[in-house]
């Protein structure tokens, strides 16, 4: 039996929809074995107020997303967006848009711990459900070596923070980890697998 295409019974009733071109999203959510499409939207407007602090950042982000789903979504569609920011010391590392400030990024988060958040959004015709997550993260002191070794070879420039902990830099910098491991990685996978049970 190819589990990919039965799947395991989740959601009884709707079909699934990532709303996400996230290739590490795509994986996690395909790991639960559960039937799902993938459907973007382009030039969603991701912009939100600056009166926002930390988890309200992903969850206003990842609201505004689903509402722009909502608008074409079928009755028996169950559609899931997400954001993830890297908050440290209070100001958001998005994706970055230059060599120069992957490396400026990096070289700020070296030493010390931050936290990597997503706001999920679950929606359906009839319902939303809400939730956020928060993984912190302990970068070792790096050196420039290391960190523009890492943006020329790995080109972090489609991740939040500029950096996958999956990738190498991961592997010689993050010391440490409190919370969800799949968090910082884009998507905290069990906590959806919880409340997607629950829905």
């Amino acid at each position: 039996m190819d589990a990919q295409q039965h799947g395991f019974r989740l959601v009884e009733g709707y079909r699934v929809v990532l709303a996400s071109n996230s290739p590490r999203r795509k994986e996690l959510l395909g790991g639960l074995d559960i039937n799902f499409e993938v459907r973007t939207l382009k030039d969603i407007d991701e912009s939100y107020p600056d009166t926002l602090k930390g988890e309200e950042i992903p969850m206003f982000i990842s609201g505004k997303k689903a509402e722009a789903y909502r608008q074409t979504m079928a009755d028996d569609e169950l559609i899931i967006t997400a954001d993830t920011i890297v908050y440290d010391k209070g100001q958001v590392l998005g994706k970055p848009k230059s060599r120069e400030e992957a490396i400026r990024m990096l070289q700020q988060l070296s030493g010390h711990a931050h936290e990597v958040i997503t706001g999920v959004s679950i929606v359906t015709k009839k319902k939303t459900t809400q939730f956020a997550s928060t993984s912190k993260v302990f970068f070792s002191s790096l050196t420039d070596e290391e960190i523009t070794y890492y943006v020329d070879s790995y080109q972090p420039f489609d991740k939040a923070g500029a950096y996958g902990i999956q990738e190498w830099i991961g592997f010689v910098g993050v010391t440490r980890l409190e919370g969800s491991y799949f968090n910082v990685m884009g998507l905290p996978i069990q906590r959806l697998y919880t409340e997607l049970k629950n829905f």
